[in-house]
């Protein structure tokens, strides 16, 4: 986990099948010595503590998101971290860096297994868990591979040996001979100056859409497409979604009225702040058409935790009607 990250996220659970419950054991802090700290860092002109203004300019480096694992005992043990980095390719040779504090860090040693999982986007979730202490979120289920626990549907995975062991700081740095490597099709989890992000096509289309609440539809958001022809929406129905076309166009018919939108165009963002009126329009697929498409209960939870998204729609609302008006 590098500079950048929250805090160290872990998780202890029971694999299932052959490895019944069991106690962790091998916890401890790393073997390397501790150094004198260096100077105070240069920060040019930003302002107020140093540490910080080191740490947000790392968090600029965007990165992928991973959850690293290994098996201690009877049980699998990990953390979240986006530390992780390609070394050769012959041999095969990858590096993770960990917080010294961290007890995954303490169950490493030459010789032993990790495992890293690169995540898709769906799985945020799974990440934000282990960012609270108490663990009330998304459950990781695992599949085993050369007796290490990988996190089940992740988009890439990896199984590597121990080789070297290095001093990093606060930080160890661990070199890993990969043994087993696999990946799938899909789209990755991203994170950038300390939130998680999602790629977009082109994000010029989406200029005009404000950060906050495109932000919050492409984290909450899950991936929808429709063939030409197909309805999105039906005039009168009830539903409780909205839509961002990221690719194709789409046809918006109400009484008397008619137009098309493309990508970047939000759809149905009356209806999911008042799902019990219905639809005001019908939708169509013009071409193939893919969507984000976010619940009712989503988008609450994320205008909850981001004023600014809240303002942000209210905003594209009056518009709305201004333009209807």
């Amino acid at each position: 986990m590098s500079a950048d990250t929250p805090p160290p996220r872990e998780f202890d659970i029971a694999l299932p099948g052959a490895f019944a419950p069991g106690a962790l054991e091998g916890l401890g802090d790393s073997a390397f010595d501790d150094v004198p700290d260096t100077e105070q860092i240069d920060v040019g002109d930003l302002e107020g503590d140093p540490a910080i203004a080191f740490r947000r300019t790392l968090g600029m480096f965007a990165t992928g998101v991973t959850v690293l694992t290994t098996r201690v005992g009877e049980k699998a043990h990990g953390m979240t971290a986006n530390a992780f980095m390609s070394v050769s390719l012959r041999p095969p040779l990858v590096l993770i860096s960990l917080d010294r504090r961290t007890r995954l860090c303490g169950m490493l040693h030459e010789g032993s297994r990790f495992g890293v999982s690169v995540l898709a986007q769906r799985q945020w979730e799974l990440s934000d868990t282990y960012a609270r202490s108490a663990r009330d979120g998304v459950e990781p289920e695992f599949v085993v591979i050369r007796e290490t626990p990988l996190v089940q549907d992740a988009l890439a995975h990896l199984v590597a040996r121990v080789v070297r062991s290095y001093w990093g700081g606060d930080h160890s740095l661990f070199l890993g001979h990969v043994e087993y490597a696999r990946y799938g099709e899909g789209e990755p989890l991203l994170f950038h100056g300390g939130r998680y992000e999602r790629m977009l096509g082109d994000s010029e289309l989406f200029a005009r859409l404000p950060p906050e609440l495109l932000d919050q539809i492409l984290l909450r958001g899950s991936e929808v497409k429709y063939g030409e022809g197909e309805k999105l929406m039906e005039r009168g129905e009830m539903s409780d979604t909205m839509m961002l076309v990221v690719e194709g166009s789409v046809r918006v018919e109400r009484p008397g009225r008619s137009l098309t939108l493309g990508v970047g165009a939000l759809i149905g963002e009356i209806e999911v702040l008042d799902s019990g009126s219905g639809r005001t329009a019908t939708v169509t697929a013009e071409t193939d058409t893919t969507c984000i498409v976010v619940r009712r209960s989503e988008l609450l939870e994320g205008l909850r935790e981001d004023p600014q998204a809240a303002i942000a729609l209210l905003g594209i609302l009056a518009s709305r009607f201004r333009e209807e008006g």
